[in-house]
């Protein structure tokens, strides 16, 4: 019986590779998107270094300039899985164009923006065009590449993911030390503007048109109960500056609650026979789905949080300038970007494995520089634990790009979209945890102990703490896959033949 599947699978796989033609300008326009990506996931980070500046130059109140940062991130992860099904259903390169057209004029409004109301305005509807564009980039790569190709492609894109939420604080820091004056902070948001419509026009050339897949209306009860849940999980997280936490705190329930009627108005849409926003046949029976959507989550939480604490660390406990706060970390970017690159070639032989091999490095490298950090004279510390600190930018570009590969390789083309939305919203929610929780960690032992070292080891311990859980998932889903992988594996081309055909036993 075993034998007998496989084969029909070889022959279905057969089939369809037969049948695909790739694109001849398939990785030029890889990199048009990897641009485009690139800019909006940089764009959450890397205003945090300009906010003291915005505050003093728009006479702001804490509260309010907070929102820069907190109303991009909110807008981005509102609009991820809406924006995914949408170019499912639509067109991915009509939909990415014209979100890419929205990113450049809202980040020159947002530049040009004369009190702080307008830039907060701007910054909303920035990341709400940032959000419509990102599940484009996972979509086309899966549209354009086929197989080992795919994989490169995937490690590429993970490579963009990685890097643009580490390098953000020393190219905020490296473009207000190149724009200086009162109103430097502005070169922050206008240096998208010549690159984002240099995009467009590569893109209106390169882009592939998708041909629309025609499968029904989209599910509006289902964007007004995804959009109210995820949005009442993550505005306390987006507030907790300013007290979210403990005023709102019910927002958490509500929006567990409101996720739970969404979840159950999908079921309902499948046994009828309708097209649902998100198909929950994703988490249950595509291969890796879930377990790789959990663990970028976990990942993420540690991930995105870490960075604001270093700048904390190094520019309020050190007197570091933001530019040298950056550079303190450079090196976990600069072997991010490395072994992204190398991993997307190596994950179709190596599989979960590479992502396990990669949380183990980056729990020992982080680990290393907690310790290097607490023990070593404060004014080489940073630079003597560069050397750890690379390691676990090495362990990160093996664990953000073949999660991304082996999460999404077995869903249908036809899927990708609102598949790669669900998966980069559950890494928002997880960057959202982590950007509170761990500033809050290191604000609360500070103000107790006026300690930095220990607020610092304080913080990322916890960061270690969702690593090591991400580390577990993906340790049982490597063990598991190696029990089952001989009788039950199908390929991706398989998988998109028969879409809901690919449950693992």
């Amino acid at each position: 019986m075993a034998a007998s599947a496989s084969a029909a699978g070889d022959g279905q796989r057969g089939g369809q590779e037969a049948g695909y033609e790739p694109d001849p300008n398939r990785w030029r326009a890889l990199w048009v998107t990897l641009v485009a990506g690139f800019m909006s996931l940089l764009d959450v980070t890397i205003v945090a270094v300009a906010l003291p500046t915005i505050q003093r130059d728009l006479h702001a109140s804490p509260a309010q300039v907070q929102w820069v940062v907190s109303g991009y991130a909110l807008a981005f992860a509102l609009a991820l899985v809406t924006a995914g099904r949408l170019g499912d259903a639509l067109d991915r390169r009509r939909i990415f164009l014209l979100a890419l057209c929205g990113f450049v004029v809202f980040s020159a409004t947002c530049g040009a923006a004369p009190d702080i109301t307008l830039l907060v305005v701007g910054r909303l509807a920035q990341g709400l065009a940032a959000g419509f564009m990102a599940p484009q980039n996972s979509a086309l790569i899966q549209q354009m590449f086929r197989g080992a190709e795919r994989g490169r492609a995937f490690g590429f894109f993970g490579a963009t993911v990685g890097v643009s939420s580490a390098v953000g604080p020393i190219t905020g820091g490296a473009v207000l030390a190149l724009a200086s004056g009162a109103q430097g902070w502005r070169w922050i948001f206008y240096v998208n503007v010549p690159i984002g419509i240099l995009a467009v026009l590569l893109g209106r050339r390169l882009l592939p048109r998708t041909r629309p897949s025609g499968r029904g209306r989209v599910d509006l009860p289902g964007v007004l109960l995804l959009g109210l849940g995820v949005l009442a999980l993550m505005y306390p997280l987006v507030q907790a500056d300013s007290g979210g936490l403990g005023r709102v705190w019910w927002l958490f329930l509500a929006g567990a609650a409101v996720l739970a009627v969404f979840a159950q108005w999908q079921r309902r849409l499948v046994e009828r026979g309708a097209q649902p926003l998100l198909d929950p046949r994703l988490f249950t029976t595509v291969r890796g789905y879930a377990v790789g959507a959990g663990v970028g989550t976990l990942y993420f939480i540690g991930f995105s949080g870490v960075w604001l604490v270093f700048a904390l660390f190094y520019q309020h406990g050190l007197g570091y300038s933001p530019l040298k706060s950056g550079l303190a970390v450079t090196a976990f970017a600069l072997g991010s970007a490395s072994a992204a690159v190398v991993a997307g070639r190596l994950v179709e032989r190596f599989g979960r494995l590479l992502t396990v091999c990669g949380l183990a490095g980056v729990i020992v490298g982080l680990g290393g520089t907690v310790l290097l950090l607490r023990l070593a004279p404060l004014d080489i510390a940073p630079w003597v634990a560069a050397p750890v600190l690379l390691l676990g930018g090495i362990g990160s570009g093996f664990v953000v790009s073949p999660n991304i590969t082996m999460t999404l390789r077995d869903v249908p083309v036809q899927m990708a979209g609102a598949a790669g939305g669900a998966l980069q919203t559950g890494q928002r929610l997880g960057a959202a945890v982590g950007t509170a929780a761990l500033p809050g960690l290191f604000y609360l032992v500070l103000g107790r102990s006026h300690d930095y070292r220990g607020a610092l080891v304080t913080a990322l311990g916890a960061a270690l703490v969702g690593m090591v859980a991400s580390l577990v998932l993906a340790a049982y889903d490597w063990r598991r896959d190696r029990r089952t992988r001989p009788r039950h594996r199908k390929c991706p081309d398989e998988v998109a033949h028969n879409p809901m055909h690919a449950r693992h036993a």
